[in-house]
């Protein structure tokens, strides 16, 4: 397996990463609980965590570390048992179910493993569903700018039964980013592609973050997706137990093989960012 890394070149238009970059959107002494007494489950256990305004990161970790509920919970899909999210200025724990509703559909994208587009739409449709569905203006510019970079520029007026995985799946990834979200979430967005669509979707990910400073939370599985971010986290038993920069396939492989190796490990939690 290579270990060399995708491209992470700065474009001029990209706003600034790494430490002096403002965060996105942020966690303190998160806390997911399902059940209660002998029945309670802790999904999140107490973490910290910042993401950066221009920055892709990958989360990871065995079967049940609490990746997807992290995410969820980060985009306001799941409630927060204690603790605080921030998305940008928001606090979300201070929005009634609209407020959620309205910060969902104007502030964040989502690209989830299954595509979701709607059978009966074009894939242009597709894309600008969410403007259409909140009343916005699609942006001409921007539009056409997001659909040549994810490639789909003959496909538009083709149904989703009308094209292979890979291309549904850029669909949905250009529907994401169509409003000019803050953030976009991404949940095994190459789970049901093959290696060749998922490194299509990966590439146009990259692009978008590399070229255009969007920010990209992407739950994954796979080492050669991790790859393609600026950043892995690595949770464990709902805690955070490392935080990886400029990673390899190579390197996530074997940290993730240490979870197999040492499966009685103590997760020990990342020191809270300050906030």
């Amino acid at each position: 397996m290579s270990t060399s890394r995708h491209s992470r070149g700065a474009a001029g238009s990209r706003p600034p990463s790494g430490e002096d970059a403002p965060y996105a959107a942020v966690a303190a002494n998160l806390m997911k609980v399902y059940g209660e007494g002998e029945t309670e489950v802790r999904a999140l256990d107490d973490v910290s965590v910042g993401f950066r305004a221009g920055e892709f990161t990958a989360i990871m970790g065995p079967s049940g570390s609490g990746k997807s509920t992290l995410m969820h919970c980060m985009a306001g899909l799941d409630k927060i048992s204690s603790g605080s999210v921030r998305l940008g200025d928001v606090e979300l724990a201070s929005l009634d179910d609209n407020g959620l509703t309205h910060l969902r559909r104007d502030r964040l994208g989502f690209i989830f493993q299954a595509f979701n587009l709607l059978p009966t739409l074009t894939a242009l449709e597709n894309v600008t569903l969410p403007l259409d569905i909140a009343g916005r203006r699609v942006d001409p510019t921007w539009l056409d700018t997001v659909i040549k970079t994810v490639g789909l520029g003959n496909r538009l007026d083709h149904r989703p039964a009308q094209l292979s995985g890979g291309q549904q799946q850029r669909v949905a990834c250009a529907r994401a980013l169509a409003g000019r979200p803050e953030i976009v979430f991404a949940d095994e967005p190459t789970g049901n592609l093959d290696s060749h669509s998922g490194t299509e979707v990966l590439r146009f990910l990259r692009a978008s973050v590399t070229e255009f400073g969007q920010t990209i939370v992407m739950v994954t599985h796979d080492a050669v997706a991790a790859s393609y971010a600026d950043r892995v986290l690595f949770l464990a038993d709902g805690r955070i137990v490392d935080d990886m920069a400029e990673p390899t396939a190579d390197r996530v492989l074997e940290r993730m093989r240490r979870f197999n190796r040492k499966p009685g490990e103590s997760a020990t939690a990342l020191s809270a960012l300050p906030l």
